[in-house]
């Protein structure tokens, strides 16, 4: 079992990774072709990424322990077999399967060249269930052929160069079993994924909701949140490349640096450019007062005290943890009370804002959020 489990926790972990730094840039490209998050197509393209790792490690983990695989193995290693079905000759050997008798038949489930088979269909058998839904017409099964034969010629060929000679010699054969039967299975997953597919949301019904979408001048709540989390993502970063590469723990230089960036992005900014952020122009929609027109510096001030109130009550509280005072210290009781009260502030605002977020996203669109609610700003599309 764990010869399936380890490749499956290593795809696992690296998928994590591939999470944290692709997630936001999926979720533009998402909004911006379909003008809405779209949870059912994030979820089909990361479990196809967590899917391919997952192929990928099945077949090549675990790794040889050296380099020097050539020294495990006898001189007049074969490592290709060429002989197609001669799984199925492996399989009848030791079964002692009596054709006379059907009674004998179960005992092709104790062979272990019945599993190895059985599990080289499965293999890509979920990339023939993905390629229908991405191709979505029948006639396209040659195309299904051609990627899973294809993905079977790359792994085969992996092995059998030692991942491309990081390993001096090969530590699994090629078989010619393996690509008729990895075939097999992504046809196979093609022909029957309109039974699976059945149950979740298709491909044209998101493009229906796309075109209905179209239509509308309500932004939906996570392009709204995902625009701000954008705006503070370019506060953040250009602090890490920029000053925050010089000094360590300079608590106080951040704090002045992302209020100033706050300012920029979230006030001059679309005050200047007709109510767009960076984040907002991106995701193509704009802040408008409740007629329609660009908001007034009044507005885009209180927008931006109201984004920076949670920000700059968890950069104090950060600043306060990082202070260290002796015990004895006069204001040691003082930092302790007031580190405490802010910790349990903190805490309650938190929940209420999530609270408050889960609210407006279930009204989609019908409710602005609590920044905006203050300034009287209306996010709309951008023509």
């Amino acid at each position: 079992m764990s010869t399936y489990l380890i490749p499956i926790q290593t795809a696992f972990f690296i998928f994590i990774g591939l999470l944290f730094l692709l997630t936001v840039p999926w979720l533009i490209y998402v909004y911006r072709k379909y003008g809405y998050l779209s949870i059912w197509a994030s979820i089909v393209t990361f479990s196809f990424i967590f899917y391919m790792l997952s192929a990928l490690f099945l077949v090549l983990l675990p790794l040889p322990d050296t380099r020097n695989t050539c020294a495990l193995q006898p001189a007049d290693s074969v490592y290709y077999s060429l002989t197609p079905f001669s799984f199925i000759s492996d399989t009848l050997r030791g079964s002692n399967i009596v054709w006379t008798q059907p009674s004998t038949y179960i005992h092709i489930f104790n062979q272990s060249a019945f599993w190895q088979a059985a599990f080289n269909v499965l293999l890509l058998l979920p990339l023939g269930v993905y390629l229908r839904y991405f191709f979505q017409k029948k006639k396209y099964w040659i195309r299904a052929f051609v990627l899973g034969f294809g993905l079977s010629l790359f792994f085969e060929i992996t092995q059998l160069t030692g991942i491309y000679g990081i390993y001096h010699c090969p530590y699994r054969i090629f078989d010619v079993d393996d690509l008729l039967l990895n075939t097999s299975g992504a046809l196979l997953g093609f022909f029957i994924a309109p039974m699976i597919l059945a149950l979740f949301p298709s491909k044209k019904s998101l493009e229906l909701k796309k075109k209905r979408l179209r239509k509308s001048q309500i932004v939906r709540p996570l392009a709204q949140l995902l625009a701000v989390l954008i705006d503070y993502m370019i506060i953040h970063i250009s602090w890490n490349l920029t000053i925050g590469l010089f000094t360590a723990n300079n608590g106080l230089t951040e704090f002045i640096y992302k209020t100033i960036g706050f300012a920029i992005l979230y006030f001059v900014i679309p005050l200047l450019w007709e109510g767009k952020t960076i984040g907002t122009n991106i995701l193509r929609f704009k802040l408008t007062n409740e007629s329609g027109n660009i908001p007034k510096w009044q507005s885009l001030i209180r927008r931006l005290l109201a984004l920076y109130l949670p920000w700059v009550v968890s950069a104090f509280f950060n600043i306060l943890t990082s202070m260290e005072l002796d015990m004895g210290s006069t204001f040691y009781t003082y930092h302790a009370l007031i580190t405490t009260g802010i910790l349990g502030f903190l805490f309650i605002m938190w929940i209420v804002l999530f609270i408050h977020a889960i609210f407006i996203i279930i009204k989609k669109g019908n409710r602005t959020f609590y920044f905006d609610e203050v300034a009287s700003i209306i996010p709309r599309k951008d023509d």
